[in-house]
């Protein structure tokens, strides 16, 4: 892709039909640029987990516009054939949980991603080793996730979303089973992270730890986003 970031327009969802039709998505407006790390906050049930659901194209939104870099993903329908390649290859996905398969090591565990798009072993494990070093637990690399404190097993989780260079990470609470030391020390990852490779990355989360941490906030209430300057404290 030429260009990087996400922009999404009017977006909406629909769950039902007739009366028992439910808007969760009313037109959600967002924009993150190259480079930047944003905060997607707001009450349960305002829409956060539908609105990372069409975002990552695991489920398919009503109507509205979305643009991964400077192609069309979406526009009132499905404007890419294969939406497993492209969240295989352009999103990056980093969970509450590290959910790392535990019968792999680290190193394997960050290569699989470019193991299954196709790139050789050798070279998507020397992909894991180079971001596992600059997440500073490449001594780690031959250990098993159950070796791992809390805090690795989050960094190995960061290395593996961002080992195919996607435009976009979704960032899923990532830091709430964390202590406020490990929390904000991966909130300065990701901001390191997004724009050494320019990757837009958009974490949800309802952890006030970070909160203050963000320069932009979208927050979501009612199926609608309101955009707001966040304090831009690290």
């Amino acid at each position: 892709m030429a260009e990087r970031g996400i922009r999404i327009e009017g977006l909406r969802k629909r769950y039902g039909e007739g009366e028992a039709a439910v808007d969760a998505l009313k037109g959600v407006d967002m924009a993150v640029a190259p480079g930047e790390v944003v905060g997607l906050i707001g009450p349960s049930g305002s829409g956060k987990s539908t609105l990372l659901k069409c975002l990552g194209a695991v489920i398919e939104p009503t109507a509205g516009r979305m643009t991964l870099g400077d192609e069309t993903i979406y526009d009132d329908g499905w404007r890419i054939p294969d939406l497993r390649a492209l969240r295989r290859d352009s999103i990056g996905f980093i969970f509450q949980a590290p959910y790392l398969i535990p019968f792999l090591d680290v190193t394997d565990n960050v290569a699989l991603p470019p193991m299954l798009a196709g790139v050789p072993n050798a070279e998507a494990r020397r992909r894991a080793r180079d971001l596992l070093a600059e997440l500073e637990v490449d001594h780690r690399a031959a250990a098993m996730p159950s070796q791992l404190s809390g805090g690795e097993q989050q960094r190995v989780a960061i290395a593996r979303g961002l080992v195919n260079h996607p435009p976009v990470i979704l960032a899923d609470e990532p830091t709430a089973p964390l202590d406020s030391e490990r929390a904000l020390i991966v909130i300065r990852i990701l901001n390191d992270m997004a724009k050494k490779l320019q990757t837009a990355i958009i974490v949800v989360t309802h952890d006030e730890k970070i909160i203050p941490t963000f320069r932009r906030i979208y927050h979501i209430r009612d199926g609608v986003t309101h955009e707001e300057q966040g304090q831009g404290r690290m």
